[in-house]
C-alpha cells in the first residue's frame, strides 16, 4: 500500500500526483507544488493473456510525516487506494 495517504503533504507532493496519472485516477491537486525527497516506488506487475497491469507505491520517503487519514479526509466516501 501507497504510505502517501497517510502523509501530510499528500495533496501537494509531486510525485504522488504522478502516481495518480500512473493509476489514471483523479488528482488531489492539478497544481502540486512540494518535491518529495528520495521518494522509493514499488512498481508491481501482473500480466494476464491480454493485458499488462501495473501498480505503483510509494513505499518509502525521507519527506513522509505522518498524519493518519489525510487522504480519507481529502476524499470522503471514496475507498482508500490499496
Amino acid at each position: 500500500m501507497c504510505i502517501c495517504i497517510n502523509c501530510y503533504y499528500v495533496d501537494r507532493c509531486i510525485t504522488y500526483h504522478a502516481v495518480e496519472a500512473q493509476h489514471q485516477v483523479p488528482h488531489l491537486t492539478e497544481t502540486p507544488d512540494f518535491e518529495a525527497i528520495e521518494p522509493s516506488i514499488n512498481v508491481n506487475i501482473r500480466t494476464n493473456v491480454e493485458l499488462i497491469e501495473m501498480e505503483w507505491d510509494v513505499v518509502g520517503c525521507e519527506s513522509f510525516q505522518t498524519e493518519m487519514g489525510k487522504w480519507v479526509r481529502l476524499r470522503p466516501g471514496e475507498l482508500v487506494p490499496t
